[in-house]
């Protein structure tokens, strides 16, 4: 399952991101928050690898290949800190834990929360990302367990979920193979022959006209100048974005989310049974239960279907299949929040009270890299009407971000999730 990559062109400024690009363990630094693609030349990966940075992920100037069987390749912008021959976290970790072709996990590291996730030997499109924002992990992470039949479920043990584990990352790291990151555009073959040889006829006339000006010119009179002053410039500290500058819109996650989830649901192949549906920013993710069905059944009502489908994953027993589902861009907005904490929770609670609607909600705090504390009211409740109904109740909060929306087909029922910045 490759999903679309969650890198968009409006998240690459100069304003903070809400990932990280790198881990350090026991000294060694690890570039994560790649964009994997599968590689479909293991001969000729160049060719590839530079159709991706042009389309998929324009701008993207580095990349790293993971051999196996199934080969990837991902790619990364320079531009964000990544560094040419620094090893990648994603890869390392695959073969370590090669014994099992899926599973999904978030370690806990010094600056966030790496979240992992690997499906009969692929590393998904976003499956290796590191959050800053512990929630946002935890949400991926439970978003991913509606998946059936993983290896490995690798979770903090104060998240207290059930069937997860958490083994030593530090021991688990020492284990696997390493890969670097190398330029997209370096030369190789008969054109780094030719520059080799260029630049060694330049090198030649270089060394030739250094040894005639030193012992054939006539010799200089030394010219004496006064130094200028060392003139030493501040450093300029780049202001933080906060959180709520760098929202997606609300109402286009649930209108996208509304219309892919009604697309999906109308694929019935025979002798399969549609799970529950869960849709954010990133994509629609979804799967299918055989009862008595084929995977050429299904294959067929897939293609079918007139959906485009960002990745597609069969278990190794053939009987379960998921699938990812892009959703269009979505705008990044600026939406700052206006009430504090107690204010928020009060009008929530007394706009679902008018409605007769049961709503959980909590408090989180967030302290950023730059010691700065955000604070934000976050929602859930399960309704059964769609989000065009739910749309215009909530986006007329200021500093709304929708997490999470789930389509639950057998109570048919939707659950959303979602946090309200405050003061």
């Amino acid at each position: 399952m490759l999903e679309d990559a969650k890198l968009l062109d409006d998240d690459y400024d100069d304003g903070r991101r809400t990932w990280g690009t790198s881990i350090e363990l026991d000294g060694v630094t690890y570039a994560t928050s790649l964009f994997w693609q599968p590689l479909q030349n293991k001969d000729d990966p160049f060719t590839e690898v530079g159709e991706a940075s042009e389309g998929v992920m324009e701008g993207a100037d580095l990349f790293c290949i993971k051999q196996g069987k199934a080969p990837q390749f991902g790619i990364c912008a320079s531009k964000e800190g990544y560094k040419s021959g620094e090893n990648v976290a994603a890869v390392t970790l695959a073969t370590a834990m090669a014994d099992r072709s899926s599973f999904v996990a978030v370690f806990k590291v010094d600056n966030g929360w790496w979240y992992t996730c690997i499906r009969n030997d692929i590393i998904l499109s976003d499956g290796d990302m590191l959050f800053l924002n512990e929630q946002e992990a935890k949400n991926q992470f439970l978003s991913m367990l509606a998946v059936p039949d993983w290896g490995r479920k690798i979770a903090p043990p104060e998240w207290g979920i059930e069937e997860t584990e958490y083994p030593d990352l530090h021991k688990l790291m020492s284990q696997g193979m390493r890969a670097k990151l190398q330029k997209i555009k370096a030369l190789r073959g008969t054109k780094l022959m030719l520059v080799i040889a260029i630049s060694a006829i330049v090198g030649l006339w270089l060394l030739s006209s250094i040894i005639n000006g030193i012992f054939l010119a006539p010799p200089k009179r030394p010219i004496i100048a006064p130094v200028a002053p060392k003139v030493v410039k501040p450093v300029e500290k780049i202001p933080e974005v906060k959180p709520w500058e760098k929202l997606s819109d609300p109402e286009q996650v649930m209108t996208y989310c509304y219309k892919a989830i009604q697309d999906v649901v109308t694929i019935m192949p025979p002798g399969w049974v549609i799970g529950n549906i869960s849709c954010s920013s990133g994509g629609l993710t979804t799967s299918w239960s055989r009862q008595v069905g084929r995977i050429s059944w299904i294959e067929k009502a897939l293609d079918m279907s007139g959906i485009t489908f960002s990745g597609r994953s069969i278990s190794d027993d053939g009987n379960n299949l998921i699938v990812s589902v892009p959703l269009p861009k979505i705008r990044q907005i600026s939406s700052p929040p206006l009430k504090n904490d107690i204010d928020m929770k009060n009008t929530l609670n007394n706009l679902f009270q008018s409605i007769g609607q049961s709503v959980s909600l909590a408090s989180f705090a967030y302290t950023s890299p730059e010691q700065n504390v955000y604070r934000s009211v976050q929602f859930k409740f399960t309704s059964i009407h769609n989000p065009s109904v739910w749309n215009d109740l909530l986006i007329k909060f200021s500093g709304l971000d929708i997490t999470m929306i789930r389509y639950n087909t057998s109570a048919k029922t939707w659950e959303y999730e979602g946090a309200i910045y405050v003061l």
